[in-house]
């Protein structure tokens, strides 16, 4: 079977470095007569029009330079050479060969790790695309979910629960995509293209010998579809998005670069997918050479989508080749790329001046504010800079600046290190490092940093990771800190008389128990990979002038939980059987460091329900037919066009600052539930400022076909019968419950009322 699909061949990796602006070339140029009247260029035709008449020109060989990332281009025709290959993760990134930095734009913000905040950067990339210096075309967001904690790239990703990562998806989408207001979304003009990566079950990098290009994820189909599929079908359906990668890995014993049933079966035909798939790096050539999946190159490439030797040699046939170009020039023309000259477009205006702007590095500040989480305080924050006369920084990780861009980032506007932060607020700051770098393998700079801290009243320890423990292609061993960290922390605390704080750099959890436990650390605060602005972030709420809000998007599980469950067992559930504790919050119900949502203030919050309805009447659709004892009903023959509700939750700040709190509201299913049902999950959050001493209501609606289901064993969607819990608060903060009667309605008059 020969899949009907397009898949961008990515091939080799090229930096193109200059220090002069290069004009943007762009197809379709109005002062070229003789390539200006084909039918492609006339923008009054539908997108598909014109580029159906576009490859009704091409050759064959023509067709086949077009379907690597670096494209050739189509000097008779006008068109000119095109390279599809960025990266904005989290600000535009030189990672990829479409970007580069030079004199006229030397360096882009750099927003923090997605991991901590999720950033916009269509404005800077659609303006450096003005001017020569990058494509339209951006291979972001990662949209995976974080489900172990030793994976490398968890940093790039919103976290381990599904929902979060959706959302992240459609917003992360729709700020890179649309033009203007994101409530006007119906044109389907884009600002620049979005993908979503890395299609599907994709988390295992390079673990104990076992690496991304031979790893077969063996995942159930329950898992599949509650788990690892719900954030690409967002980025689908919800955001709208241009393109999907698919992973190097193969799940269930196929390569997902090679499965129609994943591309063209669910992602095409199921969600809609309107634009290209891409593979992901040297993917094709990995399923044949590394895993041998086929017999042949020609065999591969026909597989994923063939070339010119696999035409000619009939495994596939040139109408397939025509409608990959297709589905990528139809991307390149919502872009505008054959509209002319970019300047004369409506985005033609943004220029140099509109990257690194004060407005967008405030943004970049404010989001590593947000982000940040402060998971254990005895009082000793917010410091007060007045009392705080002798400062000790220390640890690998406080003077760090490349550290805190994390991974697939560019040239940053500038940086701001922990060390600096704090040297705002304190004129008296004495640094020391402890550790010549985070693997910290010698302990002979422990001795100086212990005397530090002995001579200040106050010390800030910045331990944590970075890439040369937690990368791409690169995957942890266990939770531990490095080296000699422990011993560092552990030293200055005993050496010093006045207040440690301890500040962990580091997108993945660590096993910080020895610091939760000891009465001498007075703080500890999560800031994950802050960005260009991360030392201000973590002076600022150091030092009290932002209140914390941020909540943690993973669990924090200790050491001996990594010692239960090899990484490469992508089951998500509890197994007693095979001694398995399961994974995230969702289904692990074992002993925590801290847990997903922790987070603390510098204030109190309480909330309260407000409304909420009791019951809801499930309406079945016409023909359907259900047991009077159903228990659970198929989504699909239920009329879910009135089974919305909204929960109004008051929240009331009890404490001495004004600031945010992040309301997240739990659901449990009920007790006789689909076997392998969440303990909890997460089905709603709503972030809002209170003003101290006042109260304030926030509003949070619900789906209950989309979100309050259980998809069984065979992957299919369940609606529930009996008595479900809507949880407001995280488990480490008071909780509020309130139960939701869910059952058949029973007779034609109660059709009329869904919610009650």
């Amino acid at each position: 079977m020969k899949p009907q699909y397009h898949l961008s061949l990515c091939l080799a990796i090229f930096l193109l470095l200059t220090t002069q602006c290069t004009p943007q070339q762009f197809a379709c140029d109005k002062s070229k007569s003789e390539t200006s009247q084909f039918p492609f260029c006339n923008s009054s035709l539908t997108y598909e029009d014109r580029a159906k008449n576009l490859v009704s020109l091409l050759t064959l060989k023509e067709k086949v330079q077009q379907l690597v990332n670096t494209a050739t281009g189509i000097p008779r025709l006008g068109v000119p050479s095109y390279e599809w290959w960025g990266e904005a993760l989290h600000g535009v990134s030189n990672v990829g060969p479409a970007v580069r930095f030079n004199a006229m734009v030397p360096g882009a913000t750099s927003f923090p790790a997605v991991i901590l905040s999720a950033a916009m950067v269509s404005t800077e990339a659609r303006a450096m695309y003005n001017v020569g210096q990058a494509g339209l075309t951006y291979w972001s967001p990662n949209v995976n979910v974080f489900r172990d904690p030793r994976w490398g790239r968890g940093q790039e990703t919103p976290g381990e629960d599904p929902l979060v990562v959706s959302k992240y998806a459609v917003n992360y989408v729709r700020g890179l995509q649309e033009i203007g207001d994101s409530k006007n979304s119906s044109s389907d003009r884009l600002k620049v293209s979005s993908c979503c990566k890395h299609y599907t079950a994709y988390d295992v990098d390079n673990w104990k010998g076992v690496d991304r290009f031979h790893f077969d994820a063996k995942v159930t189909k329950q898992d599949l579809e509650d788990t690892y599929q719900p954030p690409f079908k967002s980025c689908v359906q919800e955001g709208h998005v241009s393109s999907v990668m698919c992973s190097y890995n193969r799940v269930n014993g196929i390569p997902t670069c090679a499965d129609p049933n994943l591309l063209k079966g669910v992602v095409r035909d199921q969600w809609g997918l309107d634009g290209y798939i891409v593979s992901d790096c040297d993917s094709i050539q990995v399923y044949d050479t590394a895993i041998r999946y086929t017999a042949t190159p020609e065999d591969a490439v026909a597989l994923a989508l063939n070339a010119e030797n696999a035409v000619n040699m009939s495994k596939v046939k040139e109408s397939v080749v025509d409608q990959a170009l297709i589905y990528n020039y139809i991307v390149l023309m919502r872009l505008g790329f054959f509209d002319g000259d970019p300047k004369s477009q409506p985005l033609g205006n943004l220029g140099p001046s509109d990257v690194c702007t004060d407005d967008h590095k405030s943004l970049a500040l404010d989001a590593a504010r947000q982000g940040i989480v402060l998971l254990g305080n005895n009082g000793a924050l917010p410091l007060s800079s007045n009392a705080t006369q002798n400062l000790a920084v220390i640890g690998p990780n406080a003077n760090a600046t490349n550290v805190m861009i994390s991974n697939y980032a560019g040239i940053p506007c500038g940086y701001t290190s922990p060390l600096q932060g704090l040297q705002k607020y304190v004129s008296a700051v004495t640094y020391a490092p402890g550790c010549s770098n985070v693997k910290c393998k010698d302990d002979s700079l422990i001795e100086p940093a212990a005397k530090a801290a002995a001579a200040a009243d106050v010390v800030v320890v910045v331990v944590g990771l970075d890439q040369s423990i937690e990368a791409e292609g690169l995957d942890r061993e266990n939770l531990t800190l490095p080296g000699y960290q422990e011993k560092l922390v552990m030293e200055v605390a005993n050496a010093t008389k006045g207040t440690v704080i301890l500040v962990v750099m580091a997108a993945g959890p660590v096993d910080i128990s020895f610091a939760k436990s000891n009465r001498k650390i007075g703080g500890i605060l999560w800031v994950g990979y802050p960005g260009q602005a991360g030392g201000d972030a973590i002076a600022q709420i150091i030092f009290g002038d932002y209140n914390p809000a941020g909540r943690s998007p993973f669990t924090w599980y200790p050491q001996q939980y990594v010692d239960q469950l090899p990484m490469t067992d992508m089951n998500m559930r509890a197994n007693a059987t095979a001694n398995l504790p399961g994974r995230t919050y969702r289904f692990y119900s074992g002993k925590t460091v801290y847990p997903f949502g922790h987070g603390l203030s510098y204030s109190s919050f309480s909330k309260f329900i407000v409304s909420a309805p009791s019951t809801v009447l499930i309406k079945k659709n016409r023909n359907s037919i259900y047991p009077s004892h159903a228990q659970a009903i198929d989504v699909t023959t239920v009329n879910c066009k009135d089974l919305h509700f909204h929960v109004v939750i008051g929240v009331k700040n009890n404490g001495p600052m004004s600031g945010s709190h992040v309301v997240l509201i739990f659901w449990k299913p009920p007790s006789a539930s689909t076997a392998g049902a969440p303990n909890v999950e997460l089905v709603g959050f709503e972030r809002v400022d209170v003003q101290k001493g006042k109260t304030k209501n926030v509003t949070v609606g619900f789906d209950v076909c989309k979100g309050l289901n259980l998809v069984d064993t065979d992957g299919q969607r369940k609606l529930v019968i009996g008595q479900h819990t809507l949880i407001v608060g995280s488990p480490s903060e008071r909780q509020v419950r309130h139960h939701l009667n869910v059952r058949l309605a029973r007779s034609a008059s109660e059709t009329d009322l869904a919610i009650m």
